[in-house]
């Protein structure tokens, strides 16, 4: 089958560490779409000083897809210490450079993927230099994808709409074919309205998913996110994506049921993080399908999906539909 995973952040990185073993096997292709809209980090700077779209999340799905020796692993994701270039990842830096030399962003970010050799595609969910705006339920304005979030920790507030400037921004024709001839198209995990939601609103990307046949999969995510789903739970999740990305529909739900160690647990809800409730029942009475299973990995520190776990559940969830009458 042909897949599009679209989102941003750890999350995706995650998922496509999963899925490009599969490629060449239960998977034909691999397309990952991309948020831009970072504003932190040494991405921030580097928009500012060069206003491109932010190169962090696309060094990150670019690594996660590679099959390059480690060390040029480790060398992308270097992070300069010290000095003028303290905090800078080297993998950003060198994708600034070949866009300053080939004069493109897409064609950087391809002879990147060649040097690492992906086994699969990254593409920006544009090319344009945009930026991600929301109004709180204050009606407090901000914008800048780390601004937003910031605001909303800080503030204990709701974000009650979001959109990107300018609206009318552009993604590359790359992006829109891959949806258009993709058998599943999956959203998350990753931050809600600052990795996931940001996509859909680009008008192309939107209207090319709608257009699609191909199975659409949501993956809610773990755990809530200060200043962004304090509080929500799966269905939250859902019904969010569904109000402010424009979707309709999608066909599946993807949902975790294992809780996280006791000590990690604790260090998250410290830094007021809870796991996601999962009210399946609530979801499945609305109609969607739901695949609820045990999804964090076991090793980490971090609360996150098992990129094996979560890739094979996405592959027994197409086979399903494939099967359907």
């Amino acid at each position: 089958m042909n897949i599009v995973a679209i989102g941003g952040g750890t999350g995706l990185s995650s998922l496509l560490r999963g899925l490009k073993k599969e490629v060449g096997e239960r998977v034909k292709s691999l397309s990952a779409i991309v948020t831009v809209t970072d504003s932190g980090g040494s991405t921030g700077r580097l928009r500012k000083a060069y206003n491109l779209p932010a190169p962090g999340d696309i060094r990150n799905c670019i690594v996660a897809l590679s099959e390059s020796e480690q060390i040029m692993q480790q060398l992308f994701q270097y992070r300069f210490k010290g000095g003028e270039l303290e905090g800078h990842a080297f993998g950003n830096l060198f994708l600034i450079a070949l866009t300053d030399i080939t004069g493109s962003f897409m064609m950087s970010i391809k002879i990147a993927s060649q040097i690492l050799r992906t086994k699969g595609d990254i593409i920006p969910a544009t090319v344009g230099d945009v930026h991600l705006c929301a109004e709180f339920s204050d009606g407090k304005v901000v914008m800048g994808e780390e601004e937003i979030t910031n605001y909303g920790k800080e503030n204990k507030v709701r974000i009650k709409r979001i959109w990107i400037q300018p609206e009318d921004t552009l993604t590359p024709i790359d992006a829109v074919g891959r949806i258009e001839s993709a058998d599943m198209i999956t959203f998350g995990p990753g931050s809600l309205y600052t990795s996931i939601i940001p996509n859909l609103l680009i008008k192309d990307i939107r209207e090319a998913v709608e257009r699609s046949n191909a199975l659409k999969v949501f993956i809610v995510n773990a755990m809530t996110q200060p200043g962004e789903t304090d509080g929500f739970t799966a269905y939250d999740h859902l019904m969010t994506f569904l109000k402010h990305s424009g979707i309709k529909k999608v066909d599946a739900v993807i949902v975790n049921t294992k809780m996280p160690s006791s000590s990690i647990l604790k260090r998250y809800l410290d830094e007021g993080q809870e796991p996601v409730v999962t009210d399946i029942a609530r979801i499945a009475r609305e109609g969607f399908n739901v695949y609820a299973e045990d999804l964090i990995g076991d090793k980490e520190d971090f609360v996150r999906h098992d990129p094996d776990r979560l890739a094979d559940l996405l592959m027994r969830v197409y086979y399903n539909y494939a099967v359907l009458p």
